[in-house]
């Protein structure tokens, strides 16, 4: 027999499985008054049943759709990083303990939370990651054919321009000491490597029309620094940005902002966090080493900041700041509709 919801019920935690999802539910003092267990399809049937809560899981594959799903029904369904989750499990670990754990942690007031995305927002994410593992696989593989022709003496130069150029030169000439083996395996990772060079290129465009025709991408390409990869990374990543109470939370978020392991009225302040996206952080410095190298600094607003920055910290550090400013700038932008960044000298910044 189903078992039934309770109507006392103040929240819910949801421990996530493939197949099986364990349920607990506690009341408006935090105890525990039901554990239960459901499969996949008859989960949706008993919250549908239930009376509209609180509902919590863990950031994990699955908890953005069973979230939509939970909201579309009318419940405040709330999805919470692992790691604020672990202080609240307590004794053993068993998939119970977690869905207790997660009830406990949905009800606290100071409790941080991730963005429910929108299906468009998990489609663009997609693109992104697809594209960033055939990148790496491009890499991998040109590193590995590098290391083949090391080994019969012969070197190439840095850079995917140079190596494609050598390869085939290597290739073409005889007269070197690559055997047939070697040349027949080489052709082969340049066949590899021709169609995930085909790939990337293909996502990338598929990548930059979406960035033409979404009117708050279009008003972050304004941003210097911020090009069509590294917009659509935001806004996969972020949509509008108001999970945020202030431009800080979000450069936090992306772990922009340095570490600190402060105690006894001492403050200690490490390097930034490296906290969050790792992808998105990554497109956003780089940006920011670009727009630090090219920015024309005598017409536009970041100038003077720059050269200021520039002259009292080391060059690295100054890059990361940038993306700090750069993330702040986007959160303005993705908060106020119709805001574009001005880059004329003296403008608000």
């Amino acid at each position: 027999m189903r078992t039934k919801p309770l109507p006392e019920t103040f929240a819910y935690g949801i421990d996530i499985g493939k197949k099986v999802f364990h349920v607990v539910a506690v009341d408006r003092e935090g105890a525990v008054i039901q554990r239960t267990k459901f499969a996949r399809e008859t989960l949706q049937s008993f919250f549908d049943l239930a009376p509209r809560t609180l509902i919590g899981m863990e950031a994990c594959p699955g908890s953005q759709w069973l979230a939509r799903r939970l909201i579309d029904m009318g419940h405040d369904a709330r999805i919470i990083p692992a790691r604020f989750v672990k202080p609240y499990v307590k004794s053993n670990k068993t998939d119970t303990v977690d869905a207790a754990a997660i009830a406990e942690a949905v009800t606290r007031p100071t409790m941080r939370f991730v963005e429910v995305r929108t299906p468009e927002q998990v489609d663009l994410q997609a693109l992104h990651r697809i594209r960033d593992r055939l990148v790496g696989q491009r890499t991998g593989l040109m590193n590995q054919a590098r290391a083949f022709c090391i080994e019969y003496g012969l070197a190439m130069r840095i850079g995917a321009g140079g190596f494609h150029a050598d390869i085939r030169r290597h290739l073409d000439n005889q007269e070197n000491d690559l055997t047939q083996n070697m040349r027949g395996l080489l052709s082969d990772l340049l066949d590899d490597l021709t169609y995930i060079e085909k790939r990337v290129k293909a996502l990338s465009t598929k990548i930059e029309a979406i960035a033409k025709e979404d009117e708050t991408i279009c008003r972050l390409l304004t941003v210097p620094g911020i090009g069509p990869l590294g917009a659509t990374a935001l806004v996969a990543a972020a949509g509008d940005g108001k999970q945020f109470r202030k431009a800080r939370d979000m450069a936090a978020w992306l772990g922009l902002v340095p570490a600190e392991h402060s105690t006894g009225g001492k403050q200690i302040l490490l390097g930034i966090s490296k906290r969050g996206n790792g992808y998105v952080r990554r497109l956003i410095i780089h940006g920011a080493r670009s727009c630090f190298l090219h920015l024309n600094r005598e017409s536009h607003a970041l100038g003077r900041w720059l050269n200021a920055l520039e002259a009292r910290t080391h060059r690295n550090k100054a890059v990361v700041a940038l993306a700090n400013k750069l993330t702040r700038i986007v959160w303005a932008i993705l908060t106020q509709p119709g805001t574009v960044y001005l880059r004329s000298k003296g403008a608000a910044v």
